[in-house]
């Protein structure tokens, strides 16, 4: 349900159909502050100047109407006549079973710091870049990898807390289910830097 809203509404799209006036330029008084002048980006995002806010429509609607994520997630998903599936409980003995399917073997400890270490250098490259890439002005273009950095970092923390925290049956799991996103990231590392039109800067890991 979160990513079928989430790849359907934009945040600016949310905050004009809930009645906030944005600018041809996307700017619009943050809702989360006193704002005199229009302070807050909104696009596919949000990204407040002045407050230094920002996510995605989930968060957005959830600061606007004080609801939790679910709660937003189902309201959008009415008033934008969204669809979607929705999800049974997972069966615990179907669970059982799929990891009793998949014997842990010797190198799985291996596997597991390896996917941790991607995920660490992966982190820290995104909070560098929110931080290096922001945009100064309200006007700018956001640079790509200060976008990257805003829809990744939540993922990517949540990914390295079940590997840290959870029970052994949920870490296998996970890497099972994710495992192939996570490599994914230690390519995205080896990938030359891409960020706003004419911009030559290069991130240095």
């Amino acid at each position: 349900m979160y990513e079928a809203v989430k790849s359907t509404v934009t945040t600016r799209q949310a905050a004009e159909y809930y009645g906030i006036k944005v600018t041809g330029r996307g700017m619009a008084l943050c809702p989360f502050h006193h704002d005199r002048h229009p302070s807050m980006k909104l696009d596919q995002r949000f990204h407040c100047f002045g407050y230094q806010a920002d996510g995605d429509v989930l968060d957005f609607v959830a600061g606007y109407f004080s609801l939790s994520v679910r709660e937003v997630a189902m309201k959008l998903a009415e008033d934008f006549g969204i669809r979607y599936e929705k999800q049974r409980p997972p069966d615990r003995g179907k669970r059982k079973k799929k990891v009793k399917a998949a014997p842990l073997e010797q190198n799985y400890k291996k596997l597991e710091r390896r996917c941790f270490s991607i995920l660490g250098q992966y982190w820290e490259h995104l909070l560098f870049w929110k931080k290096q890439y922001a945009p100064g002005e309200p006007d700018a273009d956001w640079d790509l990898r200060f976008c990257e950095a805003l829809d990744r970092i939540p993922r990517v923390e949540y990914l390295m807390d079940i590997l840290l925290y959870a029970p052994l049956e949920e870490r296998v799991e996970l890497l099972l289910s994710a495992g192939k996103e996570i490599l994914g990231y230690a390519g995205r590392l080896q990938e030359p830097e891409t960020g706003t039109a004419g911009s030559s800067e290069t991130v240095v890991g």
